[in-house]
């Protein structure tokens, strides 16, 4: 899986929902992804959104739909969220005792397959995993809330992850998410990472197509 350019993903849970198709129509078609971030309060103490507003979102968007599954079991719902549009579906190594057999549901389903890790988790265990990955998640903040601020530390993954893409021939994109903004964003880039996800920095902020564009500026720097 390749991207050919930076990408930023604002993060559907930081728009507003009584106006979705409002909120979308503001960065779309110029949009590239959308990340959708799902939460059982179980895995994650948040509960957020399921299959029907994927659904939704995908009536509302062309833009690839990057689903992150912050949830135990998510095997059980792999093949609900592809049918609702899913175009990338992103499961946490934490919550995957079977992580091989997961990932290749997902490819099976037609969807990119994508592995998140957990701040505390620590990069040698997800290394294992990187050739049967079209997307690597590295987590910035620690997951559960919108909001929180940027944990620089994590770039020590995403730039091992860089390092080992490319000393072992891989074609994973390498995504980040929490705390992404204009600053931020350009240390991502540094180390390597090819997608980010921006929520309050895009849907809460005044001109929410001018925060988009911005954060492109900043990351092409």
């Amino acid at each position: 899986m390749n991207v050919t350019h930076p990408v930023i993903a604002p993060s559907l849970l930081s728009a507003d929902f009584s106006k979705l198709p409002e909120e979308l129509s503001i960065v779309d078609p110029s949009l590239d992804w959308l990340h959708c971030d799902v939460m059982d309060n179980h895995f994650v103490p948040n509960f957020t959104f399921g299959p029907i507003v994927i659904a939704a979102a995908r009536k509302l968007t062309r833009a690839t739909l990057d689903v992150h599954l912050m949830m135990e079991r998510p095997w059980g719902m792999v093949d609900e969220f592809r049918k609702a549009g899913a175009d990338v579906i992103t499961v946490h190594l934490e919550a995957c005792p079977q992580t091989r057999e997961v990932l290749r549901q997902i490819r099976e389903s037609g969807a990119k397959a994508g592995l998140s890790l957990k701040p505390g988790t620590p990069w040698h265990a997800i290394s294992p995993y990187l050739p049967d990955l079209d997307l690597l998640l590295v987590m910035t903040v620690e997951p559960g809330f919108g909001g929180q601020a940027f944990m620089p530390d994590m770039m020590e993954k995403v730039e091992a992850a860089h390092r080992e893409r490319a000393a072992r021939g891989l074609d994973f994109v390498i995504e980040v998410d929490g705390g992404i903004n204009v600053d931020t964003v350009k240390v991502a880039r540094g180390a390597g990472a090819d997608v980010f996800v921006a929520g309050h920095s895009v849907f809460r902020a005044p001109s929410p197509g001018a925060a988009l564009s911005a954060l492109r500026e900043a990351v092409a720097r």
